[in-house]
């Protein structure tokens, strides 16, 4: 265990609090370059914070001052993350309703009334898929769509109910290029990932007109190229996003300075956000960081 740990013994409920001190010494994930926002008293949850992209912004915001509960199938690596922040650790099937219904109340519970839900959790299909036309067993591409679409539905729809109660809060999917790049022929990939992202998108895009009302942001965000285990077969010369930026971001948005941009789709590495604030009337009036069909 990183940093001398000790977690407390796994509950029926699959939850865990870690023990350690809060906020994180263990390995401090500091921010450069954008305005570091203090979050301090605010509490986040993030889906696939075990490792990669979920884990570092897990750090981000507990650095910034959050209570961070960070939820991710495979306990030994929540527990890690948790361990690490002072975090709660919740090891859920984030396409299951009951468990992500109980993880939701686990922390609410535990550390408090969620402000920040963060949907990262994405898996894809293995790049040696066959193609549709040969597929034998959908299984595989449908739980693409489960855990990247399904999963964050589920989770917004339990976050939600009290943070329309409450007035307020943020809501962040984690996008993809996959989403709306186009594709190069002979070098598609997987007919699932791409599909799932660009619904999240739409999904949220959607949601954050219903939630506008209720003072409540909705963001989608692309982390950009970051070397993770699905992108690491892509090798060492490919334009690899550093994996700071879109940590930053979230925490960021997390702030609510950003909130005018509601429903907007934006990038880690090509968007600065601090610019993205300050022209936000323009953005919104202009209908940018949007993806439309163009004729």
């Amino acid at each position: 265990m990183e940093g001398g740990a000790k977690l407390g013994a796994p509950t029926d409920r699959s939850s865990t609090r870690a023990t350690v001190p809060s906020p994180p010494n263990a390995e401090p994930w500091l921010s450069c370059g954008a305005v570091a926002d203090q979050l301090a008293g605010q509490v986040a949850l993030v889906t696939g914070g075990g490792r990669g992209i979920g884990a570092n912004i897990a750090r981000e915001l507990a650095e910034a001052g959050m209570r961070v509960a960070v939820a991710a199938r495979t306990r030994e690596q929540v527990e890690r993350v948790a361990g690490e922040i002072g975090g709660l650790a919740l090891a859920v099937d984030v396409s299951d309703e009951a468990s992500v219904k109980r993880m939701v109340e686990d922390t609410e519970r535990e550390v408090g009334a969620i402000d920040l839900l963060v949907n990262n959790a994405g898996i894809g299909v293995q790049p040696d898929a066959p193609p549709v036309w040969d597929d034998e067993d959908t299984g595989e591409w449908w739980r693409v769509f489960e855990v990247n679409m399904l999963g964050a539905y589920l989770w917004c729809r339990s976050v939600l109910r009290g943070m329309v109660a409450r007035g307020g809060g943020r809501v962040v999917n984690l996008g993809s290029g996959g989403g709306y790049l186009p594709p190069t022929p002979g070098r598609a990939g997987s007919t699932a990932y791409g599909p799932s992202k660009a619904a999240l998108h739409r999904f949220g895009e959607l949601l954050a007109a219903q939630l506008e009302q209720h003072g409540i942001a909705v963001f989608t965000v692309s982390p950009g190229l970051v070397r993770t285990s699905l992108t690491e077969a892509l090798g060492d010369d490919a334009p690899w996003t550093p994996p700071s930026l879109a940590p930053q971001l979230v925490r960021a948005l997390a702030s609510g300075r950003a909130d005018r941009l509601t429903g907007r789709y934006l990038h880690a590495e090509h968007d600065d956000v601090e610019d993205l604030i300050a022209r936000a009337d323009e953005i919104v009036e202009k209908d940018l960081n949007a993806i439309r069909l163009r004729r």
